[in-house]
C-alpha cells in the first residue's frame, strides 16, 4: 500500500468484515481506508491541517435478531452500516469521518496540543472517543453531543497512548469504568471516569524506560490454576528506550 506520500503513524484493521479494511493515518495530513483483499486504496479523508498521528475504526456492531445466538452483524459495512473512523493530528483536533460517504462527521475540539492517541468505547461506551495529548491531558468525549465529557490532569509530559482498561471498580454488573494513560512522564496513571477529580492508581516506569509510548492489555495463560482462573490479565507497554516490559 504506496499511496500516502508521508510517513506512517498509525494503522488499525477493521474489527467487521474479519478485518478485511486497513486505516492508516500519516504524515501526509490524511487517512486512507484500504481493502486488504484488493490492495486498493477506498478512500482518502483529508481535512486535517497537519499530521496525523492516530486512527482508530468504530467496533462492532451487534445486530438484535441474532442475539440469542451471539451473533454479530458482519455484513456489507462499506455498503453503509454507520461505521466511522476517528483520528487525531497535531492541529491539535480530534475529527471522525463516515466511512461510506467519507465525508467528515464531527470535530472535537478542546485540546491545546497535538492529539496523540485515540480510541473509540465498547459496550456501554461505545459513544465515546478516549484521547491522549502532547498537553499533557486524557480526555473523555460523547460522539452524539460532540463535547468534551471529562479531562483527566495529573501527567506532567506529552501523553502518548490512552486505552479503555477491562477493570471494574465498585460494579456488580462488571461494565469496566477505568481507563488508563502512557506518558513521557514516565509514568501509567489509572481513572475512574465516573470521577475526573483524581487518579485511581499510578504506575512508575524503570528508570531505563525514560518514557512511556503505547499500551496494551493482554490475557496470558497461568501456568496453576488459582481458584479455577486459567487467565490472568497483564499491562503490556512499550518505552522509549526500546524496551518492552509486562506488568501483572
Amino acid at each position: 500500500f504506496n499511496e500516502h506520500t508521508g510517513s506512517i503513524n498509525g494503522i488499525e484493521f477493521s474489527p467487521f468484515n474479519g478485518g478485511r479494511y486497513l486505516c492508516s493515518g500519516s504524515y501526509d495530513n490524511t487517512i486512507r481506508l484500504w481493502d486488504i483483499e484488493t490492495s486498493k486504496s477506498l478512500h482518502v479523508f483529508n481535512r486535517h491541517k497537519d499530521i496525523v498521528w492516530c486512527v482508530d475504526i468504530s467496533p462492532l456492531q451487534s445486530n438484535n435478531n441474532n442475539d440469542n445466538n451471539n451473533k454479530i452483524n458482519n455484513i456489507g459495512v462499506i455498503g453503509g452500516n454507520g461505521y466511522t473512523i476517528c483520528s487525531g493530528s497535531k492541529d491539535n483536533t480530534i475529527r471522525i469521518w463516515d466511512i461510506e460517504t467519507t465525508k467528515q462527521f464531527n470535530v472535537f475540539k478542546g485540546h491545546t496540543y497535538s492529539v496523540n492517541s485515540v480510541k473509540y468505547g465498547s459496550n456501554e461506551l461505545v459513544n465515546t472517543i478516549l484521547s491522549g495529548s502532547g498537553d499533557n491531558s486524557v480526555r473523555l468525549w460523547d460522539i452524539r453531543s460532540g463535547q468534551q465529557i471529562q479531562v483527566f490532569n495529573g501527567h506532567t509530559n506529552y501523553v502518548w497512548s490512552a486505552e479503555y482498561s477491562p477493570f471494574v471498580i465498585n460494579d456488580s454488573i462488571g461494565n469496566s469504568n477505568v481507563i488508563c494513560s502512557g506518558s513521557y512522564d514516565n509514568t501509567i496513571r489509572f481513572w475512574d471516569i465516573r470521577s475526573n477529580k483524581n487518579e485511581l492508581y499510578m504506575i512508575k516506569g524503570d528508570k531505563k524506560d525514560d518514557g512511556i509510548i503505547c499500551l496494551k492489555f493482554i490475557e496470558l495463560k497461568k501456568k496453576d490454576k488459582t481458584k479455577n482462573i486459567k487467565y490472568s490479565l497483564n499491562l503490556c507497554y512499550g518505552s522509549v528506550k526500546g524496551l518492552i516490559r509486562i506488568c501483572g
